[in-house]
């Protein structure tokens, strides 16, 4: 296991230096006077070497792994990470010989700043999955058009067309900060555009089935056979109605379980304001089971191959596909499912968006609204999970046998 945000925060300095190790050479250096420096031990020409990559919490945990990944990419190519570094800026600049990864990590850490660690998160994500593998060793200067189609392409063929164009808008970032700095004369994302070579895409982030087919989708659901976390997570996203990546990217520290709500700070929310979700019943009882399963670490839905990072935001859909529910029921979906039942069942319109957390119409409140009328949309959010409850049970839908007051 790999380092935590959490130990490092633990640390504390003592007498003498000392390292707490991340894997693959990666560590950071706790000194007597207090900082945390992160380092990584190599070898290059059978000499080993040492390259900084900043001070603890300028770079997070994340950004040094980014950085680690990047750098190790350059050792297995046979270049030495840190003379790279170092050499020639200016000559590399003028020749174009930077890889393309090299100028995305500038170009992340001039990014970054005041945007909000979940944009920041899943642009990375993006770079590292989607974008690197594909030209982060390619030269950024001989980076040609029909380079960027074949990339863009290979992400729509796996059925990601919405994020084939993000990969490209993310790479046409990276090369404007390269023409600005030097690296580069042209921008090769800004000769074609994406309509050129990606294929009208249908919207199906709101595709959801009808009221009556939730019975169904109910107990596919409670009988799926692929990993209990994956079926824990349908479970708790029908409960809660809330945005999948509000709930792939959970915290155990944002569940109080004694007052019964999920606590969702405004850093992890679209509209940038905290946001409660009054746990039901059902919703506990869900959350005290994937405990005994992930409560170990920090993350609620941790991955399989990184617990320090959330389940892949495509985990869920890739269910419900294999369910049998392609095109016709997607994680978001349940929150359309969730309004219109509850609208017509005459629950307060406010009391829905709110629970929602769409956007407020009184911007002065909208740091406030997250915490009004809880009282209601908590008896809302109960009535909500039992009816679920008792649909799947009975095997066609029942009438709420709570109140919309």
């Amino acid at each position: 296991m790999g380092l935590t945000d959490t130990a490092i925060k633990r640390s504390r300095p003592a007498e003498k230096p000392y390292k707490l190790a991340d894997g693959k050479g990666l560590y950071l250096l706790v000194n007597p006077s207090g900082s945390k420096l992160w380092r990584w031990k190599y070898r290059h020409e059978g000499r080993e070497k040492l390259m900084p990559f900043g001070a603890y919490p300028d770079v997070s945990l994340a950004d040094a792994r980014f950085r680690h990944a990047e750098a190790r990419r350059l050792l297995a190519a046979g270049s030495d990470p840190m003379a790279e570094r170092k050499a020639g800026k200016e000559s590399a600049m003028e020749a174009g010989e930077n890889p393309f990864s090299e100028v995305a990590v500038l170009w992340f850490d001039h990014w970054k700043v005041n945007k909000s660690s979940r944009h920041v998160d899943a642009t990375r994500r993006r770079l590292e999955a989607n974008v690197f593998p594909a030209i982060g060793a390619r030269r950024i200067a001989l980076i040609e058009p029909p380079e960027l189609v074949a990339m863009v392409k290979a992400i729509e063929a796996r059925g990601a067309g919405d994020l084939a164009k993000r990969a490209l808008e993310t790479a046409g970032q990276v090369f404007r900060y390269a023409i600005a700095h030097g690296y580069v004369r042209r921008n090769p994302v800004a000769e074609f555009k994406p309509s050129d070579v990606l294929r009208p895409t249908k919207k199906v982030n709101l595709a959801r089935v009808d009221a009556k087919e939730l019975p169904d989708l109910l107990r596919a659901i409670e009988v799926y056979r692929g990993k209990v976390v994956t079926r824990l997570a349908m479970k708790l996203l029908a409960l809660t109605f809330v945005r999948t990546s509000e709930l792939i990217e959970a915290r155990w520290e944002e569940i109080d379980f004694e007052a019964q709500r999920w606590n969702i700070p405004a850093e992890r929310m679209k509209m940038d304001t905290p946001h409660v979700v009054p746990l039901a019943r059902q919703a506990i009882e869900v959350l005290e089971l994937l405990r005994t399963i992930t409560g170990a670490g920090e993350l609620v839905f941790p991955g399989d191959r990184e617990p320090s990072r959330p389940m892949s935001n495509n985990t869920i859909l890739l269910a419900l596909d294999r369910m049998g529910y392609r095109g016709r029921q997607t994680g978001h979906g349940f929150r359309g499912l969730a309004s219109t039942i509850l609208h017509e069942q005459g629950y307060p319109h406010e009391h829905i968006e709110l629970q929602l957390a769409h956007a407020p119409r009184n911007a002065v409140s909208a740091a406030y609204n997250h915490a009004l009328h809880l009282a209601p949309r908590t008896r809302m959010m109960q009535d909500w999970a039992d009816f679920l409850e008792q649909t799947q049970r009975g095997g066609k839908v029942l009438p709420f046998r709570g109140t919309a007051a």
